[in-house]
């Protein structure tokens, strides 16, 4: 593991928290690493009554499905962020404070360049449904798409489903207004683009999660995004990721049709 972050405090509590997260890449574009310097963030802004803390990678390149059993089980990791759904809601712990100010919400395709006129074309729910779509098999967003009886393809894996994308095993990949950007950027060998006249709504908020029994953890990081809130630091980091002032700027573009698709049994999120 790879230290990462630590504050301390001379009177204050010295034992050190050890704060584990799933593996990310050296090079990951910003969006990803956004979340651990938000959990930085917030751990920092809770230094004075919770004690310093030390922020570790662990070593592995696990799938999500794994990644989230380690947090089930208390193995390896003590600290995710992603999408709730029942089941994350019932055997995790989650921290119900959006990380992404609603951008997840929103969802935009990936398609191959050839396909720019087949998508430009759909004007239904209908006619959407004629092509395939690409997703990981554990996330939310597979179920909401397939409750919409949308075809999807599936993969354990993420990293593989550009290039599924590519080879034609499906036709377009729903990502995030706050993600697609970067991804088209360091896929853009695969000659895949960004869609631009359609659009998926459906309510994807994501939190960071802790273990069930964790709930001192839980409880600090919960303050920790309060302060952050409150002072302007959280939309000060936010407004710094490239990718999402992108997205945010995307909302407003009227060209897009979006197709609200139902999310059941989602909580509202507390803030922001």
């Amino acid at each position: 593991m790879l230290a990462a972050s630590c504050s301390a405090l001379g009177s204050q509590p010295t034992e050190v928290q050890q704060i584990v997260l799933p593996f990310i890449k050296a090079n990951a574009p910003s969006h990803q690493t956004y979340f651990p310097k938000l959990l930085a963030l917030v751990l920092d802004k809770t230094a004075a009554t919770h004690g310093p803390y030390e922020i570790s990678y662990f070593r592995n390149n696990f799938t999500s499905a794994r990644i989230i059993s380690e947090l089930k089980f208390g193995r390896s990791i003590n600290v995710l962020w992603t999408s709730p759904d029942e089941d994350r809601e019932r055997e995790l712990l989650p921290i119900r404070v959006s990380l992404l100010q609603g951008l997840n919400s929103y969802r935009i395709f990936l398609i191959r360049q050839k396909d720019r006129e087949k998508f430009k074309a759909i004007q239904s729910l209908d006619e959407l449904r004629r092509f395939r779509a690409g997703s990981v098999s554990n996330w939310p967003d597979t179920k909401v798409m397939q409750d919409s009886d949308l075809p999807v393809v599936t993969s354990a894996h993420y990293d593989l489903l550009f290039t599924m994308l590519a080879g034609k095993r499906f036709d377009y990949f729903p990502r995030g207004l706050y993600e697609i950007w970067d991804e088209q950027q360091v896929h853009a060998d695969k000659d895949l683009v960004i869609e631009e006249s359609l659009m998926f709504y459906y309510p994807a908020p994501i939190y960071f999660f802790v273990n069930p029994r964790d709930k001192k953890l839980a409880e600090r990081i919960e303050r920790g995004l309060q302060l952050a809130i409150e002072d302007g630091s959280y939309h000060e980091l936010f407004f710094s990721v490239p990718s999402f002032k992108r997205g945010y700027e995307e909302l407003s573009n009227k060209e897009r049709r979006i197709f609200d698709l139902e999310q059941p049994n989602i909580a509202t999120p507390k803030l922001p």
